[in-house]
């Protein structure tokens, strides 16, 4: 079992940034590929980065290449997700997920967080 703990959400301008935090606890954290997700008001959950083991295998949407940063301290047993230039279509619920064996840009992942609100102001 792998229990993730997202933080680091809230309300921002547009043109800002916010920094997201999950913290992994349970079994090895380094064994998961950890992604982020996010689920706005009628829309399905789309996945927004991910990130290998390692580090090895990052992978970014369209949509926030560019502005978005994926991260992990395996060490802190924590991933990050880094957010510039936010824009109203930003505004979701931002999930983490982890799962064995590789990223994959679909939400077939064994574990998520219960989530974390981000809202950008225009």
């Amino acid at each position: 079992q792998v229990q993730l703990v997202e933080s680091g959400g809230g309300l921002v301008q547009a043109g800002g940034s916010l920094r997201l935090s999950c913290a992994a606890s349970g079994r090895t954290f380094s064994a998961y590929a950890m992604g982020w997700f996010r689920q706005a008001p009628g829309k399905e959950r789309e996945f927004v980065a991910g990130i290998g083991q390692n580090s090895f295998g990052i992978y970014y949407a369209d949509s926030v290449k560019g502005r978005f940063t994926i991260s992990r301290n395996n060490a802190r047993n924590t991933v990050y997700l880094q957010m510039n230039s936010l824009t109203p279509e930003d505004t979701a619920v931002y999930y983490c997920a982890a799962k064995s064996g590789m990223v994959v840009t679909t939400t077939q992942y064994n574990y998520w967080g219960q989530g974390t609100q981000v809202t950008v102001s225009s």
